[in-house]
């Protein structure tokens, strides 16, 4: 049989067509941004960055609550100015949210600090307590950090204001009183909308 011939140009286009290497990803518009979280309040937004390195397991543990779009409708039931904003469990009749998850265990000694800005979860006197309710620390409370060299347990920080931080802080400068038997409740509601993966 005779041998047929290639065309040089065809080899030319087909040599063409054929990437050396292979192009780079590119990152879509409005893909979700790994462990950066939006809290919508009526109030304004707060944007949120997780550190899943240093607390993994309470990482994880808010991440998926706002997946599951547990915080939508909740409330900050507990504001003390000069110390932190507390939210996360509670609806606005000062009811407990039913539907938690597990309880997370402790990790306060894993060096991160409550520092202005840190979010902590919030727990019972019991260090592995902690379940949805989370605060946002308005100063530095070193009183609440864990010690690794004395093993002294804490308040776990997981995570940090990147964005919004004016509106904690508007948010401990509401009036506050007594209500359902809790203290330190805001007179107004200020509500959380929604919690969602913030995008690029």
């Amino acid at each position: 049989m005779a041998r047929r011939s290639i065309p040089l140009g065809v080899i030319f286009l087909l040599t063409l067509s054929v990437p050396l290497t292979a192009a780079p990803r590119r990152t879509s518009p409005g893909e979700p941004m790994t462990d950066t979280f939006v809290i919508e309040t009526n109030l304004g937004n707060i944007t949120v960055q997780l550190d899943p390195k240093n607390a993994p397991l309470h990482s994880a543990n808010f991440a998926r609550y706002a997946d599951d779009q547990f915080f939508d409708g909740l409330v900050f039931h507990r504001v003390i100015p000069d110390f932190m904003v507390q939210t996360g469990g509670m609806t606005a009749d000062m009811s407990d949210k039913p539907g938690k998850g597990a309880k997370v265990k402790n990790e306060s000694l894993n060096g991160l600090k409550n520092l202005r800005g840190t979010l902590a979860a919030a727990r019972t006197s019991d260090p592995d307590s902690a379940t949805s309710q989370f605060f946002i620390n308005l100063k530095d409370n070193a009183f609440l950090d864990g010690d690794p060299a004395t093993k002294k347990i804490g308040y776990s920080v997981f995570g940090k204001v990147t964005a919004g931080m004016d509106v904690v802080d508007k948010i401990a400068t509401v009036r506050t009183a007594n209500k359902g038997g809790h203290g330190d409740v805001p007179v107004e509601p200020i509500t959380i909308k929604s919690v969602r993966r913030a995008t690029k």
